[in-house]
């Protein structure tokens, strides 16, 4: 961003000590008048400059660099500051380089029919041959065709839209010609989309955009006005270390060209959430380059909690005669890329090679849930734990983010669910492939497979986005390869009969195969699981990168026929493993050359009732039995919320959050009252999800929401509930959140009782009352004695028990007991001995005395040249 000049500046905190804060600033409105008639803008400069041998302003020496080498990019100088031809894409590696492109589409002004309300946002990027695309659109109907147009206006490329109730397109142009790709890289194409029944054209030019390297979140700015044709887009991203909100703004139709000199246009930026304006900037953009460029400092902890639920809204205006205002919400990044991961043995923080695979497909939503599938085989050893993480700190220091162990099935290797809590730098960091996911095992605690989190580019497979892929694993060959290297595939068949496939492989050291150079790692081929079927095999491709992708036609009735039965294979074979480093098998449904109607697959993550039964950790309740993990509200009461916990059912009272609405509902499926906003259609509709929050009240971690001022609630602490001994207090309006323990009053009866499970304290029961039954969750009561943890047991007060150490087994010497909460050990006291004969017994704590004949035995041992005793004390 070379229009915003950032600098350092040193702050005091409280206790005197000096730290930096980064203040930015866009400079672009200050930028001087040249004096030559016909200015120009150097690459890595914001400011338009006279041509060679006329000074630079000096005013500009602060912040205009590449003063030197943007002298000799003469085909450059006329590109907009935004365009990023002169950075390099090397990072991607060769073979791997893609370029990135964007448009805004809006409704066509130049006609004498209506204008489109619609605003579209097409994304783009260009690897070596072909042109994927990612289309969203608001406020039309869902198009009907794409056309992609040449500068003199010709078609290109057309695309027919499929029929769908996703706001989602997504299409790839294969085949470019070198001409063609070489206009789309000097932004002389244009496209251009048509909505269903011919009316309400939309278009945009087709630009590079460096921002697009670092976009994690977006917002398409469409008008209220109608027939207006203005829309535009914000790019923004976090700093990496700092929560400053990076964006940038492409603008349509908004600043209107009058004559054919440059005028300042004063706009105004607003942030604001459910019409509370949080930041506001105003500056001066030119009619003829009206982007926008800006940083939003030190977020707070209520706006990036609204930034990661997609709450917030960035609107843009323009100030004076006629203003005219577009606006959005801000949500994670779309794309029609899957995201992905391969777990191979081969990345682990200490890599190994088991021979076993993890493959793990995810899905972000605007609220910010992440939805996740993973699939597990071939561990060498117990499955302990699934988890997401971060890039270690130190080196094998894990740093665990998010737990996925509770959602894992061991029987069917298979986890399901959703991560509702994402926080805005979670999000940030998924987008950026900066996530791991990791598969301990009792073999490898610190994990057995390993894998980054990464966005597969769109191929034109819609399988990825949707269903998991075939692991492929050496564990699957035959005989089984001991290998680092793992991968997935997905196939599918059309109805012409074509097989597509698209394989990811990772963990495959360069080191341990020759044939494998910077990009190729191997061949890989498909076939039927008999190896003696050699005639059926076929070739697919080699690896370019780590991905394989393609089309195989004209295959035999008898591979297809394997296909639709499960028994054909995807394998891939390198120097080292010519008959197969990693192989899995490949179930396609399919009716090629037999007439009979494909079988659909069952669900993959369908809970089979007997394999609840056979989990030791499944709970049952109400004649149905539950998973570790699982929560649900039981039929008794809908005002409670139980779960799962090793065989255990925790069942909590829903504490309902206040309300500062001025009428509520009760909707009858439900345990809380809603805000009645009837009266605000128009609001409610726009809202992407539904919250009960106040702008300026206290963010609570544990239950992830907005309290309003001076209110009071039980906190929500995962995965025990809402715990009724503490209470919260939000703090005025400076968003302090103060909790204490409830204290229990004395009691004098000499047997109280606890008249409801859910209650803190017991109470002197009344002389009709029976005692209570027994009593259950006393682990989060305050009057009752707590239990305590070691390791990954649970001990009840007063228990005893010899600690139990990884590698070296149950330390016999060694006492521990549970008192009150608090794990207490303590080595076992060894008396003091007087006779002259000592010595310790293998396995026995302490000395103990010889009697004669034992002495004389070591007495010999002693005199022999070869014998030695280990004495101990």
């Amino acid at each position: 961003m070379h229009c915003v000049r950032c600098h350092c500046e040193p702050q005091k905190g409280r206790r005197g000590k000096v730290f930096g804060k980064v203040n930015c600033k866009n400079v672009k409105q200050d930028c001087p008048d040249p004096d030559c008639v016909d200015p120009i803008l150097l690459p890595g400069h914001c400011c338009k400059t006279c041509p060679k041998g006329v000074k630079i302003d000096s005013r500009l020496d602060g912040f205009e660099y590449f003063h030197e080498t943007g002298k000799d990019k003469d085909d450059d100088l006329h590109k907009s500051y935004n365009d990023r031809s002169y950075l390099s894409s090397e990072e991607l590696g060769p073979g791997e380089s893609r370029t990135d492109f964007v448009a805004v589409l809006t409704g066509v002004t130049d006609s004498w029919l209506p204008t489109s309300n619609g605003v579209t946002r097409a994304r783009f990027s260009l690897t070596r041959t072909s042109l994927a695309f990612s289309v969203t659109y608001q406020r039309m109907s869902r198009p009907s065709k794409i056309v992609l147009l040449d500068a003199d206006g010709t078609t290109a490329f057309e695309y027919s839209v499929p029929k769908g109730p996703s706001d989602m397109i997504c299409g790839v142009w294969k085949n470019l010609a070198k001409p063609l790709m070489r206009r789309l890289q000097s932004e002389l194409m244009r496209i251009s989309m048509t909505a269903a029944g011919g009316r309400g054209d939309v278009e945009g030019k087709i630009i590079k955009h460096r921002a697009l390297f670092a976009e994690t979140f977006s917002s398409t700015l469409t008008s209220e006005e109608e027939n207006s044709g203005t829309g535009g887009l914000a790019m923004l991203t976090l700093s990496d270390t700092e929560n400053n909100l990076h964006f940038i703004l492409v603008l349509q139709g908004l600043i209107k060209h009058r004559g054919t000199e440059p005028q300042l246009v004063p706009i105004r930026v607003q942030l604001v959430y459910r019409h509370h304006v949080l930041r506001e900037i105003r500056a001066n953009v030119t009619s003829h380059d009206p982007d926008f460029a800006e940083v939003l400092t030190d977020l707070n902890s209520r706006e990036l909690f609204w930034l990661s639920r997609g709450q917030l809204e960035i609107a843009v205006a323009t100030e004076g005669q006629d203003p005219r205002q577009i606006s959005g919400f801000i949500t994670g990044r779309k794309s029609c890329d899957t995201i992905q991961s391969v777990m191979s043995s081969g990345d682990a923080l200490t890599p190994g090679k088991t021979g076993g695979v993890g493959s793990a497909i995810f899905n972000l939503h605007d609220n910010g849930t992440l939805d996740y599938q993973v699939q597990v085989a071939g561990l060498s050893g117990e499955f302990v734990g699934l988890t997401i993480e971060l890039k270690p700190r130190r080196r094998n220091k894990r740093s665990v983010l998010y737990d996925l162990t509770a959602d894992y099935n061991k029987a069917a290797g298979r986890a399901s669910g959703s991560w509702s809590r994402l926080e805005a730098r979670h999000i940030h960091m998924l987008l950026q492939n900066e996530l791991f996911i990791n598969v301990a095992t009792a073999h490898g605690q610190e994990g057995e497979l390993r894998g980054q989190i990464r966005a597969l580019l769109y191929s034109g497979l819609e399988a990825p986005r949707h269903e998991l892929p075939t692991p492929l694993a050496g564990h699957f060959v035959s005989p089984p390869v001991r290998t680092g290297a793992s991968g997935h595939a997905w196939v599918s068949v059309d109805q012409a009969c074509h097989l597509h496939y698209e394989i990811v492989v990772a963990g495959l050291s360069k080191a341990d195969d020759l044939t494998v150079n910077a990009h190729l790692h191997g061949l890989a081929e498909i076939g039927e699981i008999d190896d003696s079927s050699a005639t059926h095999k076929r070739l697919l491709t080699g690896f370019f990168g780590s991905q394989a992708q393609g089309v195989l036609k004209d295959i035999s009735a008898e591979l297809l026929q394997h296909l639709d039965q499960g028994t054909a294979f995807i394998q891939v074979s390198t120097k080292t493993n010519p008959r197969g480093e990693i192989r899995g098998r490949v179930h396609v449904p399919n009716s090629c050359e037999r007439g009979a109607t494909a079988t659909e697959l069952d669900g993959v993550f369908a809970k089979d009732p007997e394999e609840l039964k056979k989990d030791p950790h499944t709970c049952f309740f109400e004649n149905q039995h539950r998973a570790h993990g699982a929560r649900w509200t039981p039929n008794y009461d809908k005002c409670f919320s139980c779960s799962c916990r090793k065989r255990t059912v925790i069942c909590d009272p829903v504490i309902c959050p206040p309300l500062t609405c001025p009428r509520t509902l009760q909707p009858g499926d439900q345990c809380c009252p809603i805000c009645d906003e009837s009266k605000e259609p128009t609001e409610a509709a726009l809202l992407p999800e539904r919250v009960d929050e106040h702008p300026e009240g206290c963010y609570f971690e544990g239950d992830q929401k907005m309290h309003a001022p001076g209110t009071t609630w039980h906190p929500f602490v995962p995965p025990f509930g809402f715990i009724k001994c503490a209470v919260c207090t939000c703090k005025g309006s400076s968003g302090e959140v103060h909790c204490e323990k409830v204290t229990c009053p004395l009691l004098t009866c000499s047997h109280p009782v606890r008249r409801s499970p859910s209650d803190c304290c017991k109470e002197c029961p009344e002389e009709e009352r029976t005692p209570a039954g027994p009593e259950h969750g006393d682990m989060m009561q305050a009057d009752g004695p707590r239990n305590c943890k070691f390791g990954k047991s649970f001990y009840q007060n007063s228990d005893n028990w010899h600690p139990w150490v990884p590698l070296v087994g149950e330390m016999k010497c060694i006492n521990c007991w549970c008192d009150h909460g608090v794990t207490k050990c303590q080595r076992k006291q060894c008396p003091v001995l007087t006779c002259s004969g000592i010595a310790r017994r293998e396995a026995a704590c302490c000395p103990e005395c010889l009697d004669s004949k034992e002495e004389d035995d070591v007495m010999m041992m002693m005199k022999a040249p070869d014998k030695r005793l280990s004495w101990g004390h």
